[in-house]
């Protein structure tokens, strides 16, 4: 079991015994359980109270959240393979900006309310403790950081959301607030909150969100505030990047692979991660999700994969040879784990030879199977079938550069964008920009280069879109999509069950 996992595994075991609610008055001491009134003491109890609300995270990484933010950008497909993830065309519709108020999307509404839900519940627990503990500032911070999170991605998502920050707010009363007065409410409440986050960077606080995390936070808040105010804060960005940046707690890890390797809770360069592991936190489904059937022989898995996310051509021929990214994806001929033995297709009769150019979004041919550049950036672990140990990321210094580059471009400081942009090309291998090689639409390929299928790719996309005019996300692109004809798609539908359920819930312009 990794070191640094301790945190998470030790809270859930916790929990699973340490804090109850009882509906009866006992005059009798409990032996077998804590008392809500006792508990929040001790660094472990505090970090037991907290877990529920960390472990909400768990489904972002890699479930509803990312796919609905990697699959509608030109990042990742999931093409129909004869019956292969048709299910209903829920896949395709993302790729195509079809999207429809359905259970799909309700999953991605539904996890991230979730996580609100739990932080809130963890503050109203707090809140009526007779005892609070010494350090009860800090860990509210800490709660409502994490809250914002959730907030922000909501926001980013759906657009006009409902704003609940009270446990006990009646369901029937909620209604939404506009994008910029959520807006304002994070812009507040990370300058108020963050500043009072741990600064202690070390097994104690990893998995959780410390000062830096929360300044990324902010950091993304202001990347985006054109898209959702119509007004840029690029400087403001810049002042939260710098915070991060010069703190002197991260650095980049001299490979870049290692800060998704089964072992990359010894990451230098990660701010913020949800740690999983294969025997006590599952949820991390990468090499399933994206490996062939028969990969199972190249890894040592334990089941056969799924056959499913890829990318296409135009992705990974943004890399150049030399790129030592580029080899996250798997393409052409697939071998065994003895590097020599040539992986095949028993149902095709063909042998599996990844090819990313993908023209079709459906094919029932045997070929199709093998389509689709597959990526292994989070390295497949053996004697897993799923739910392997690799922390998944959520912040990391590379993006904090990127982010900077993009932002000092903006303000006109050319040379400061030029520097941190190298920064992260020399990490990669390839040469370092010269000041005529630095233009907005090359930084957004520099992001997906380094941060590919890390969730923020629609996020950047919008972004670059809404700041230029060029269509980046509801512009065509191949396989099959064509142009979207309006920008309706920068926001996804508010899901039917939540308009059904709470009458007071409006559906967003063009669905």
């Amino acid at each position: 079991m990794k070191r640094r996992k301790l945190f998470i595994i030790t809270c859930t075991v916790l929990l699973a015994g340490g804090i109850t609610q009882s509906c009866t008055k006992l005059d009798k001491k409990v032996y077998s359980v804590e008392p809500v009134g006792n508990f929040y003491q001790t660094p472990d109890q505090i970090a037991a109270g907290v877990a529920p609300a960390y472990i909400a995270l768990q489904n972002i990484p890699d479930g509803n959240v990312n796919q609905m933010n990697e699959i509608t950008s030109d990042e990742v497909i999931v093409p129909t393979r004869g019956n292969d993830w048709y299910d209903g065309g829920q896949w395709q519709g993302l790729w195509l900006h079809k999207f429809k108020p359905d259970v799909f999307v309700d999953g991605g509404w539904s996890d991230l309310n979730n996580g609100i839900g739990k932080v809130n519940f963890t503050l109203n627990i707090l809140g009526g403790l007779p005892n609070k503990p010494a350090n009860f500032d800090a860990i509210v911070a800490e709660l409502k950081v994490l809250r914002a999170y959730f907030i922000f991605q909501l926001m980013d998502m759906y657009g006009n959301v409902p704003l609940v920050t009270d446990y006990n707010t009646d369901p029937s009363k909620v209604t939404q607030k506009t994008r910029a007065e959520v807006y304002a409410f994070l812009e507040t409440e990370l300058n108020t909150n963050v500043p009072l986050l741990t600064t202690t960077v070390d097994k104690t606080t990893y998995g959780r969100i410390t000062q830096f995390g929360g300044y990324m936070l902010l950091a993304k808040l202001y990347l985006n505030a054109q898209v959702y105010t119509g007004t840029a804060q690029w400087a403001k960005a810049i002042t939260a990047l710098n915070q991060v940046i010069n703190s002197g707690k991260y650095s980049l890890q001299p490979n870049y692979f290692d800060n998704f390797s089964i072992n990359n809770d010894g990451s230098t360069e990660n701010i913020f991660v949800v740690p999983f592991d294969k025997v006590h936190i599952g949820g991390n489904n990468w090499e399933m999700q994206t490996l062939h059937y028969s990969s199972n022989a190249t890894y040592g898995l334990t089941g056969q994969p799924w056959n499913g996310f890829c990318s296409t051509a135009d992705v990974y021929n943004k890399y150049e040879v030399a790129d030592i990214r580029r080899t996250q994806y798997l393409v052409g001929q697939q071998y065994a784990s003895d590097g020599v033995t040539p992986l095949s297709d028993p149902q095709a009769n063909l042998p599996v030879i990844f090819d990313p150019n993908i023209t079709s979004i459906s094919d029932a041919s045997g070929l199709f199977r093998m389509k689709g550049a597959r990526n292994v950036k989070y390295h497949p672990e053996a004697g897993t079938s799923g739910g392997q140990s690799n922390d998944m990321v959520i912040f990391r210094l590379a993006d904090a550069y990127l982010m900077l580059a993009e932002a000092s471009l903006h303000t006109g400081d050319a040379a400061t964008a030029l520097t941190a942009v190298n920064r992260v090309r020399q990490r990669a291998g390839v040469a370092n920009w010269a000041a005529g090689d630095l233009t907005y639409a090359s930084l957004l390929d520099e992001r997906s280069r380094e941060l590919a299928w890390e969730g923020w790719r629609r996020n950047d996309l919008i972004r670059n879109e809404v700041a230029s005019g060029t269509k980046y996300f509801t512009g065509a692109r191949t396989p099959a999509k064509t142009d979207d004809g309006d920008t309706h798609t920068f926001l996804f539908p508010i899901p039917a069950p939540e308009l059904i359920s709470n009458s007071n819930l409006h559906q967003n312009p063009g669905y």
